[in-house]
């Protein structure tokens, strides 16, 4: 049985696929998670006992229990002494120093880490540079690779870096991540079996509205503005601000009731445009139908989007317990601390 831990666990993705390789051989010890809402989303899917913690800024290492796998999606943040060498000193005041002080306390066996591509140029590549050498300072062997959602069964073109390190003493030479498994999912695939409810279907006025906004940036010379995606396609990445919805619109003719449900201005377009629902998007980063979706969409579909693609996470997570189960196993922890990193707590 291995241990983990959940850090920025959001509604609990990177959980999922490492439950969904690991089957039964994992047991969640501690969660951290400070979003109130991604908390209701995550108990609700999750029997735990144990309670979910919220900042982990305000929770000191030795308070987290022993385990033997950190799974961490982090925020990225600039480290404003990146590239120095000082060790944890530059990490202090970003989310990553808060994983390296409890990888330092604790020297779990395995750390996983998923975030966005552009981690690898963030801050001129200074950021990842300083995750690295953090990382290997501690004790660490690091392994990373962006992977592409679109090529692990789901119908997203979802491009994110992912961290694995195993601590040297039972590290591999080598971490080969996995090759795609399938990349022939479309949206078809993902659309609801009914006919979703009027309040999907955008008004009128609103779909002129995001005419007339492309249309500007077009004649700006910009590529901004929403899209409406063919059934045979696939998505773009799913995000939680901006025009996240959408740039993922589509055309779904099954409407026959265009009476609103709501006020809005205009009438419900006859053109069938709608946003994708919730459990589209749940669908999108491969999520069960089984999960369960009890929070209104507006914090669905931030959930959905700053959430990971399961089944990604599911395919590294494979590799991971390949290597526990038939590489070295060894009980004893190693320390390989360079006297860079001090004594340092947050």
């Amino acid at each position: 049985m291995f241990r983990t831990i959940d850090l920025f666990a959001g509604i609990g993705g990177i959980r999922l696929g490492f439950e969904q390789a690991f089957k039964e051989k994992t047991e969640t010890v501690f969660v951290s998670e400070w979003d109130t809402k991604a908390q209701e989303t995550y108990r609700a899917n999750f029997n735990d006992e144990i309670e979910i913690m919220g900042d982990i800024t305000k929770i000191a290492e030795e308070d987290i229990p022993e385990h033997d796998i950190l799974l961490a999606g982090f925020p990225c943040q600039a480290f404003s002494l990146a590239g120095q060498r000082r060790g944890f000193e530059d990490a202090r005041g970003t989310l990553f120093f808060d994983v390296a002080r409890i990888v330092k306390h604790h020297q779990p066996k395995v750390v996983f880490a998923e975030n966005v591509k552009n981690l690898l140029n963030h801050d001129k590549g200074r950021t990842f540079k300083v995750i690295k050498e953090i990382l290997t300072d501690l004790g660490y062997s690091v392994f990373h690779q962006v992977l592409n959602s679109k090529d692990f069964g789901v119908p997203q073109n979802r491009e994110r870096i992912y961290i694995v390190a195993f601590r040297k003493n039972i590290a591999p030479e080598n971490f080969e991540f996995p090759e795609k498994t399938d990349d022939t999912k479309t949206i078809a695939d993902i659309l609801e079996e009914t006919v979703p409810p009027t309040r999907y279907y955008l008004s009128t006025v609103y779909l002129d509205t995001l005419r007339k906004h492309r249309e500007r940036h077009e004649a700006k010379g910009n590529g901004f503005g929403y899209e409406i995606r063919e059934h045979d396609s696939i998505a773009g990445a799913i995000v939680c601000g901006g025009m996240g919805r959408e740039r993922n619109l589509v055309v779904d003719e099954r409407l026959t009731d265009f009476t609103p449900e709501t006020h809005i201005k205009g009438e419900v377009n006859r053109e069938y445009v709608r946003r994708m629902t919730p459990r589209e998007w749940a669908r999108l980063q491969g999520f069960p139908d089984t999960f369960k979706l009890v929070v209104a969409d507006t914090h669905l579909y931030k959930q959905f989007g700053n959430s990971v693609t399961v089944p990604v996470i599911r395919a590294i997570a494979e590799k991971i317990k390949n290597h526990l189960e038939g590489g070295k196993s060894v009980d004893k922890k190693k320390k390989h601390l360079s006297g860079a990193c001090g004594d340092f707590k947050s």
